[in-house]
Parts: C-alpha cells; sequence; structure tokens
C-alpha cells in the first residue's frame, strides 16, 4: 500500500506544472523580449515577477490578448510567429490554478541577456534626433518632419532597422524618408523650432521598394539577402512623426537604429499597395465594409505583407485568386487592434503569377459597441491621417520574377492607387478646406492623373489663402503654361518673382514662356538668372545640370554672347563638378570682360576662376 501511495506521489508531482520546467522557458522565449528590464513592458524575468501576476497572465494569454500576435492560423505562414499553442496556454492556466509553483530550481533554464536596449542587439549606427522636441499640450494633432544627420564615411547598405520613438504615449506613428541633398536640412534651419512642419521635402523619399514606416505594435524585420537598402554618404534621414497631445506637454526623442551588410543589392522589391480614400463610416454603423482589388501583371514573389486601419476596424483579411482560380490566403485578423499592427515577413515567399487578383477586405464598427471606438456617443469618421479618421491599406512586398517587368509592375500599381488618393485627399478637403498643404497635394495627383484643370483648381484654392507667397503664385502659373494658357503663366511667373527676385525655379518657367513667344532678349536674361541662382545658392539643387543647360541655352540664343553668359556657364559647370570646364569658360569670360573694360566684372571673374582652379564652386550671389 505504501509502495501504490509513492507511485501517485510521483505521478503527481511530474504533472504538476512549475514555473522552472514549464513556464520559464516559455516566457522567456515568447515575452521576454518585451518584458524586460529597460523593455517596452514590465519586467517576467523572475520567478517573483511571473508569480505575482500569475493569474493575470493565465487570463491575457486564454483570451490571446498576449503575446500580441494577431494573424489568424491558416491565413499565411509567417516567421517569427508568437501564437501560442492551446497545450501552452493550458499549462499556464493549471500553473496559475495551481498556486504558481516554482518547482526545481535545478530545472531552470538560463534567463535570457540583453547587452543593450535594442531589439536586434546593438545597431552598428545610431541616427537620433539633434535634440529633443517638446508637444504643446492640447490641440489637433502634429505632423512635423525632423532631420536627422546620418553620419558615415561612404555608401552603405541597411539589411535591418530598428525604431525607438523615444515617447510612446505621444507617437502615433512614423514614416521615415532619405534626402541625399541638403533641402530638407535647410527647412529644419529656417525654423526656430526643432524639426518643421508641412510637406517632406522633393528630394527626400524612400528607397526603392520599401515604405519605412513604424506605428505601435511593429517589430523590427530583417530583410532577406540581397535586399539591403542603400545610403549614400553626406544623407540625412527625414522622420515624419504624427504626434498625439496628450494633455500635457510631451517630450519627444526618437532614434533610429541602423544595422549594415556589406553585400550590394541583388534584387530590387516593389511595394504593392491597395488602399481606399473613399472611407466614410456613418455613427453607430456597426458593419461598414470596404473592399479593393488589384491584378498583378507580372510574376512576383511576395515577402511581406502589412494591413492598415485605425481604431474602427474589427477585422482585416487579404486574398489572392490565382488565374487557375485557387484562392491563396495572404492574412486574416478578425480581432483587429491599432496597438499591434506589424510588418509580417512570410516564413517563406509566397509566389502569385501574372493575372492573379489580390483582394482586401477591411469591416469597420462605428457603433457603441466597440469598445476601441475613440468617441462615445460615436460619430460620422471618414477618411484621414489623423487618429481620429480613418484608413483602409494593404502593403505587400514583393520582387517580380524577372527584373526587367518591374518597371511595368510599378506603373499598374500607381495607376491603380492614384484614384484613391484623389478621393483621399478630396475627402480630407471637405473637412479642412483652408488646408493649403492638402490643395497643394492634390493638385499634383489631378496633374499626375492628367485632369489639369482641377489641378489648376486646387493651386487657385491655395493661392487666393495665401495672395502673397510666390510659390503658390508659380504653382498657378505652371499648371496655366501646362494649360496651354501662356499670356496668363506669363503674368503669374512675372508675379511670383515680385514677390520673390530670387526665386530660380520661376526665373527658369518664365524664360522658358518668353523664349516659346519669341521673346528672346527678355528669355535669355530669366535663363541666365535662373542659372546664376541654382549654380551660386548655398546648398546647390540635386539637379545642377538644370543651371549648365540654362547657361547653354542663353549662350546658344545670342549671337554674340558677352562675359554675363560664359561667367555664369563656368559658375554652373562648377556647381556640376565640371571644372576643367569651368575654369576654361571662365577663361573665356574674362578675356571678354577685360576687352570691354567692365573693371569690376573682370575683378570678379579672376577671383572665382581662381576658385574653380581649386576646384571650388560658387557660392556668393553678387549682382549679374
Amino acid at each position: 500500500m505504501a509502495l501504490a501511495g509513492n507511485v501517485f506521489a510521483a505521478q503527481a508531482a511530474t504533472d504538476r506544472v512549475t514555473f522552472a520546467r514549464d513556464i520559464a522557458p516559455v516566457i522567456f522565449n515568447r515575452c521576454a523580449s518585451c518584458h524586460r528590464p529597460e523593455g517596452a513592458s514590465f519586467s517576467l524575468i523572475s520567478y517573483d515577477e511571473v508569480k505575482s501576476r500569475a493569474a493575470l497572465i493565465a487570463r491575457a494569454i486564454r483570451t490571446r490578448f498576449m503575446p500580441p500576435w494577431r494573424p489568424e492560423p491558416g491565413h499565411g505562414e509567417f516567421a517569427g510567429d508568437r501564437r501560442l499553442s492551446d497545450r501552452e496556454i493550458a499549462l499556464f492556466e493549471r500553473w496559475a490554478e495551481g498556486g504558481a509553483p516554482m518547482g526545481d530550481a535545478a530545472q531552470l533554464p538560463p534567463a535570457p541577456q540583453w547587452t543593450s536596449d535594442w531589439r536586434l542587439g546593438t545597431p552598428d549606427l545610431i541616427v537620433p534626433m539633434p535634440e529633443a522636441y517638446t508637444l504643446r499640450a492640447g490641440g489637433d494633432d502634429v505632423y512635423r518632419n525632423f532631420v536627422l544627420p546620418i553620419r558615415i564615411a561612404g555608401k552603405r547598405y541597411v539589411k535591418a532597422w530598428e525604431f525607438q520613438p523615444g515617447n510612446a504615449l505621444a507617437v502615433h506613428h512614423a514614416t521615415l524618408h532619405l534626402d541625399p541633398t541638403r533641402a530638407s536640412r535647410l527647412r529644419d534651419e529656417q525654423d526656430p523650432a526643432p524639426g518643421y512642419e508641412g510637406l517632406v521635402a522633393h528630394s527626400a523619399r524612400t528607397p526603392d521598394g520599401f515604405f519605412l514606416d513604424w506605428a505601435p505594435g511593429h517589430t523590427p524585420l530583417v530583410l532577406p539577402a540581397g535586399m539591403g537598402w542603400p545610403i549614400e554618404a553626406g544623407s540625412d534621414l527625414v522622420l515624419m512623426l504624427h504626434l498625439r497631445p496628450s494633455g500635457k506637454p510631451e517630450t519627444i526623442r526618437a532614434r533610429v537604429g541602423l544595422y549594415f551588410t556589406d553585400t550590394p543589392p541583388t534584387r530590387t522589391p516593389v511595394m504593392v499597395r491597395l488602399n481606399r480614400g473613399d472611407l466614410d463610416i456613418a455613427a453607430n454603423d456597426k458593419a461598414y465594409r470596404v473592399t479593393h482589388t488589384f491584378r498583378l501583371p507580372v510574376d512576383v514573389d511576395v515577402y511581406t505583407v502589412q494591413p492598415h486601419a485605425h481604431y474602427l476596424a474589427r477585422e482585416v483579411t487579404a486574398s489572392a485568386t490565382l488565374p487557375d482560380g485557387r484562392i491563396e490566403p495572404l492574412i486574416q485578423i478578425k480581432d483587429w487592434a491599432f496597438e499591434w499592427q506589424d510588418v509580417y515577413q512570410y516564413a517563406q515567399p509566397v509566389f502569385l503569377p501574372a493575372g492573379t487578383t489580390i483582394a482586401m477586405d477591411w469591416r469597420y464598427d462605428n457603433s457603441a459597441g466597440n469598445a476601441r471606438n475613440p468617441f462615445q456617443p460615436p460619430r460620422r469618421v471618414a477618411y484621414g491621417q489623423r487618429t481620429s479618421d480613418e484608413m483602409s491599406e494593404l502593403w505587400l512586398q514583393v520582387v517580380p520574377r524577372r527584373s526587367e517587368e518591374r518597371a511595368a509592375l510599378v506603373r499598374s500599381v500607381r495607376a491603380s492607387v492614384l484614384p484613391q488618393e484623389i478621393r483621399g485627399h478630396e475627402m480630407m478637403l471637405r473637412l479642412d478646406r483652408d488646408n493649403t498643404a492638402l490643395h497643394d497635394d492634390t493638385a499634383l495627383l489631378y496633374a499626375e492623373g492628367g485632369d489639369l484643370d482641377q489641378s489648376l483648381a486646387h493651386f487657385t484654392a491655395t493661392l487666393r489663402l495665401r495672395p502673397d507667397y510666390a510659390p503658390a503664385v508659380y504653382n498657378v502659373a505652371t499648371a496655366l503654361l501646362l494649360l496651354g494658357r501662356r499670356s496668363e503663366a506669363i503674368r503669374h511667373f512675372s508675379n511670383a518673382l515680385a514677390i520673390d527676385p530670387n526665386y530660380a525655379l520661376a526665373h527658369q518657367s518664365l524664360g522658358a514662356a518668353l523664349d516659346a513667344e519669341g521673346r528672346t532678349a527678355e528669355a535669355i536674361d530669366h535663363y541666365l538668372t535662373a542659372s546664376w541662382l541654382m549654380a551660386t545658392a548655398l546648398e546647390p539643387p540635386a539637379t545642377t545640370g538644370d543651371a549648365v543647360r540654362l547657361a547653354e541655352r542663353a549662350i546658344a540664343l545670342q549671337g554674340n554672347p558677352g562675359a554675363r553668359a560664359y561667367d555664369v556657364l563656368a559658375a554652373a559647370c562648377a556647381a556640376d563638378g565640371q571644372f576643367d570646364r569651368a575654369v576654361m569658360t571662365a577663361e573665356r569670360a574674362l578675356e571678354l570682360a577685360s576687352g570691354s573694360g567692365n573693371v569690376t566684372l573682370a575683378s570678379a571673374i579672376r577671383q572665382r576662376l581662381d576658385g574653380y582652379r581649386r576646384r571650388e564652386r560658387t557660392v556668393r550671389r553678387p549682382e549679374l
């Protein structure tokens, strides 16, 4: 009898769930990356830390609130799947119900160790905001761009990156761009506070085939081999932060960690985007649904999928219908949570042949029954980029099977996205008619789509709101010129220059319009002025070749070019790095100036010539 009792006791001990043998391995492997000292949440490393929350943990994993893994099984197989098995969930419940025993300490695995507060380990380069920004306590959301210098000696390739918001309470989301010029830095310097508001400089772009963003729930992503994106020396990282006032001043100092590879990319991906810009969800509508499709024109391999929405979304589903009728599930999230959206990388790339139709199906609940609805009572919510608005986006990172078909895929994606972007901008303008940045963006979208009348209408709306702003006048003039209304365009270009005589693009465009009208002498003057302003700017534009071409055009129009024309061409050549040609051209300018007795101009040219021989640009703007 005693022997039987010992057997039963041993069996009970074996069946008993303990921290050391059963719980710690799961905690360390699935939870500790966030739940650790200096991590994103409270620490769960020690037995005492876990035991004190045993019931809470059991409840959180039973409801699958934790670990945060939203995709449904069977709808795509993803790398880094944090979903717990039914057996693991049962272990936590039995452990909590059994008093959360420690068990045999000898069975406890080693606790994980971290050498840094970065989830991917210490980055090769940490790129911080140069200084902290203080967000006001209240008011509307703030969209602000911060310029972060990237201090590298030469070209590098990024294989992974990690974003730390610096203040997760205030940062709604972030997007990242690279600017190889100083344009973004100059905009930053013109604003007394850290960063600048308004449109991101056009010279700032995302790497080809990547959408660099962060939102709550995003985890760092290591890129597949051969898909690193390049950074040139001297580039800046432009960080656009969407900031939410919290009721008190908030300090934000975000930083980005970059991880490099020495291997140049061998594959360039494409971001396939499906979107809906006409969202308009009535109050108390608990079953609002939007769908969108895109037909692939080429064979592709899909590497990542990223759904996006705000607080009213309840369920998101993406699938692909192949040409033979088979359906390939891409992702499904039945319980969408804004705080836990992510970029999901497939365990193996998903092949989709040409002719495949990709479909997104998003469902929203704008009723009081949606616990995540930020408005109680509910109110109408339309498309927009603020937290209080709603969005519907699906991003797929794909690589065409044949590299020569990449351009065709890019064009096809853009043709699908553009109408929805226009609808979205018009939706936002319904509620914000005085937003000049929105009008300008909408005008550019219409121009891209070929609707020049609507483009002019939106540029004109900006001009009504900012009549003394030279770029607003210039944009209207450009739209008029594209519509063939040259005389009106000339008048507006002239008005822009009356506001800002140093507006190089206005001089260039006015010169072209006058040239087309046969007003050659006036055209020459504006061509040369535009070229000079571009070439001698403190920071020349990225396309310094324009300055060279403008000066060459002015010289071609003149029967007997003078010293001024050759002086301008020399400065343009130097700005473009053509120093040997700059020296030769400046020598010709000096000869002409000296021969005409223009001592002042000859002296200035001589100084510039010395600089060209030292391979220096001219960065002054003396009167011509």
